[in-house]
């Protein structure tokens, strides 16, 4: 299996970088693999172009509706209305309750081809805690996290390697279950310390590496760090809690799992 980073940055974008995406893919005894994009935030679809085409996707997975994870799918939504992309159905998209009706919300001054509808382009599916969903040979199972909002990591599995997405939560059960044994655990660790007073919903690296050492993940990537976040300081307190791997995930990189690597 393999992750490949599309958009890292928590919130909103850094020069020449992208917002939360993730493209993820898993062999197939047919001529392509199956194909995931997790997670649409601004600059992500620029990225995944770069590796798959919307032809070549067999669904999308929106973890939440913040800005930052999903405002490229009503750009996904006009370049399969609009575009040469050439689709022969819709494609799947899975995301948390009323997502569709949320993202129209950004399609009602479009009326070119009449009033637009995410169901024109998009089969249309809504995420529950602990669903399991099957996309060619990704086993892929929802975890709902503890966000401000409605939330849901996701734990991918396919041909004995398992990766886990934490989304964007606080400390909480949730991301052991997302990290239990993963070879790859992805967690956001978007502050480098909890601001006084703030509600647990987001992470900080040394509660990323906690929660990754707990569960007995063999490799931490953080993401979602915001702008000018300290990396190296990010690190070093994830590196204090997790013996293992750690690394902060940057636009372009891909992680090939499997056996013996």
């Amino acid at each position: 299996m393999r992750l490949t980073v599309l958009g890292s940055c928590g919130t909103y974008v850094d020069a020449g970088r992208a917002c939360s995406g993730y493209l993820l893919e898993a062999p197939e005894a047919g001529p392509r693999p199956a194909r995931v994009w997790v997670d649409a935030g601004s600059g992500s679809l620029a990225n995944l172009m770069r590796h798959a085409g919307l032809d070549t996707l067999d669904a999308i997975w929106l973890s939440h509706l913040h800005i930052d994870h999903c405002t490229d799918l009503p750009v996904a939504y006009f370049a399969l209305r609009y575009g040469d992309v050439g689709r022969s159905r819709p494609l799947p998209v899975y995301g948390p309750p009323g997502w569709a009706e949320h993202m129209a919300a950004f399609l009602t001054s479009d009326t070119f081809n009449g009033p637009p509808s995410m169901a024109d382009r998009f089969d249309l599916r809504e995420l529950r805690d602990g669903q399991r969903v099957r996309v060619g040979a990704l086993t892929l199972t929802a975890v709902a996290t503890q966000h401000s909002v409605e939330t849901y990591g996701v734990r991918a599995s396919a041909g004995g390697v398992t990766i886990g997405y934490s989304a964007d939560s606080g400390p909480c059960d949730a991301l052991g279950r997302l990290a239990a044994d993963a070879d790859l655990f992805v967690c956001e660790a978007a502050w480098l310390e909890r601001p006084q007073g703030a509600e647990p919903i987001h992470c900080s690296p040394a509660e990323a590496g906690t929660w990754a050492s707990r569960a007995g993940a063999r490799r931490l990537v953080l993401t979602h760090l915001r702008p000018g976040t300290d990396e190296a300081a990010s690190l070093d307190r994830a590196r204090a809690a997790f013996d293992r791997p750690v690394r902060v995930a940057r636009e372009g990189d891909s992680y090939d799992l499997g056996s013996g690597t």
